[in-house]
């Protein structure tokens, strides 16, 4: 596990736990698995993928019913991390509010991190 003992990698908002146990309860998911990877304008970009299998390297946050699951090579960079689910007129969606985040695209979709993270964390 990465970061402080007893406290954990990142953290969910009530809106974003509701929607990751929905759909985990939708398909009998495990929860979903978080990461980063190279990719985007800025150079990084979020991935999330369901999960049927949890892998004892992954670091598991739990709350209120929901599970995500962190992949470990992206503990380092999302430590921090408040996950929001969000919904407007055009779209709905998970939000990241990353204090690791040093720039991210006009559009949303990609991050760039501070290249010396793995070296000071």
């Amino acid at each position: 596990m990465f970061g402080i003992p007893g406290k954990q990698a990142v953290s969910m908002t009530d809106r974003a736990a509701a929607q990751i146990a929905k759909l985990m309860a939708k398909d009998g998911h495990q929860g979903l698995r978080i990461g980063v990877k190279k990719g985007g304008c800025a150079g990084m970009e979020y991935t999330m993928e369901y999960v049927d299998t949890v892998d004892p390297m992954d670091e598991v946050v739990e709350q209120a019913g929901a599970r995500i699951m962190i992949a470990p090579m992206a503990q380092m960079f999302l430590f921090g991390t408040e996950i929001d689910y969000e919904t407007s007129l055009l779209e709905s969606g998970f939000k990241f509010k990353n204090p690791n985040v040093v720039d991210a695209c006009g559009c949303g979709e990609s991050i760039k991190f501070d290249e010396n993270i793995s070296a000071t964390k």
